[in-house]
């Protein structure tokens, strides 16, 4: 018997008040639902303590230590060291193009970034805007058969040049789980940094960047079960080495303020308690004990178990469809995969087919998904992209069953 008990999915979607709308919610790589308690806890900000940090008065003080609690959540959620290398911004968009331009002085001419044909654009169009700076910019190609990243080939266009290698944990396509661990020890080897967006694996598994060695991670909060906000995250010694993107009185070693110009959202910061809040409630209530990061852990374990189910229940119809290809590993209990889900259906659009499914109150998506690189890599981009299928711990067997059900009502047979 397992030491992780089966996830108590009516506990688990009580947390949701955005599920009682009456659709399945298939949608969750875009963005998945709030929990309420993340609601709460933006309104206890704003009905509380809704001032200016940095004054000396009660009320500043407690929105002060708001902001500190968000930060102490987040690194907890990531695993890293001290709270001053999270950092705020209002999308994983923003988050890396603040990072590149924070590293803009630390670039001379002919250094060399790599980025992979498999991200989304996030993690590639902020560091192709370094060419201005004088950067190279190299692409690392997946395997067209396995659709995977070969170490072998990242390591032949690393050079004594390499600067950084901007790749993702998780492809929002692929739903493949890159070896980030092993990707950053060969970064280090050549003496280069590594950046990860981490967006469509934070949902799923627990991230560790002690772990993994990275230097930055990105991820989006509303995509965790949080509001529009996201978290980066860096090592303080390399965090304070970047450029000032606040004001000019800002020393580069105010770390991480400098690179939250204007502020990063108090509320929105704040509310990030309530996601760290939830998993160690689910972990608890399974019997989990120890610390925070612990619990946080053990909550992941029983996620994965129930989304490798949901992913399998999905995968095993869809393997048996002849006119269907799966972008991807194709089966659920796979552990390099996520349960998004990808697949293109013969000579059919994508577009039409989601609009039939949308009849049954199905929200499925369709399209690119913003790895356009990819898309247009594989030759899927015809015929409107491919068809996503992004579940979530919330999701139940009975609601892929009625995907299921729906898919065999407006596909042809």
């Amino acid at each position: 018997m397992s030491k992780y008990p089966a996830l108590d999915i009516d506990f688990v979607r009580e947390q949701f008040p955005g599920l009682q709308q009456g659709w399945v919610l298939f949608d969750n790589a875009g963005g998945t639902q709030i929990l309420s308690r993340s609601v709460e806890r933006m309104n206890e900000f704003l009905f509380n303590m809704n001032v200016q940090t940095g004054g000396s008065y009660e009320l500043s003080l407690k929105a002060a230590a708001a902001m500190q609690a968000g930060r102490e959540a987040m690194m907890q959620f990531v695993n890293a060291a001290r709270p001053e290398e999270i950092a705020f911004a209002a999308s994983t968009t923003v988050a890396l193009q603040n990072l590149a331009r924070s590293m803009q002085s630390q670039i001379e001419p002919g250094d060399e970034i790599i980025v992979t044909v498999s991200d989304h654009e996030s993690n590639i169009g902020p560091w192709v805007g370094l060419e201005d700076a004088g950067a190279t910019i190299k692409t690392w190609l997946i395997d067209k058969h396995t659709l995977e990243l070969n170490l072998d080939d990242l390591a032949a266009l690393m050079t004594d040049r390499t600067k950084l290698v901007a790749v993702t944990y998780v492809s929002n396509i692929l739903g493949t789980i890159n070896p980030i661990a092993d990707i950053a020890r060969v970064v280090h080897d050549h003496e280069a940094k590594i950046c990860v967006d981490a967006v469509a694996f934070a949902p799923h598994r627990a991230i560790d960047v002690a772990a993994l060695d990275v230097d930055f991670l990105a991820f989006s909060l509303y995509k965790v079960f949080g509001p529009h906000h996201a978290v980066l995250y860096g090592k303080y010694d390399l965090f304070a080495e970047l450029d000032n993107l606040y004001h000019y009185f800002y020393g580069k070693d105010k770390v991480p303020a400098k690179l939250e110009p204007g502020n990063a959202s108090y509320e929105l910061s704040y509310s990030t308690t309530g996601i760290v809040d939830y998993f160690a409630e689910l972990a608890t209530r399974a019997g989990a004990t120890g610390s925070l990061r612990n619990k946080i852990e053990f909550a992941f374990e029983q996620i994965t178990r129930h989304e490798n189910e949901l992913a399998e229940r999905l995968l095993g119809y869809l393997r048996k469809r002849d006119d269907c290809r799966v972008i991807g590993f194709d089966h659920g209990d796979d552990p390099r995969r996520v349960p998004t889900v990808s697949f293109v259906i013969d000579g059919q659009d994508a577009g039409a087919i989601a609009k039939k499914i949308d009849a049954y109150k199905i929200a499925v998506r369709f399209g690119d998904f913003h790895a356009r690189r990819l898309v247009e890599y594989l030759d899927i981009a015809a015929n409107g992209g491919c068809l996503r299928v992004s579940m979530t711990h919330y999701n139940t067997l009975g609601e892929v069953d009625a995907l299921i059900a729906a898919l065999d009502e407006v596909l042809p047979t």
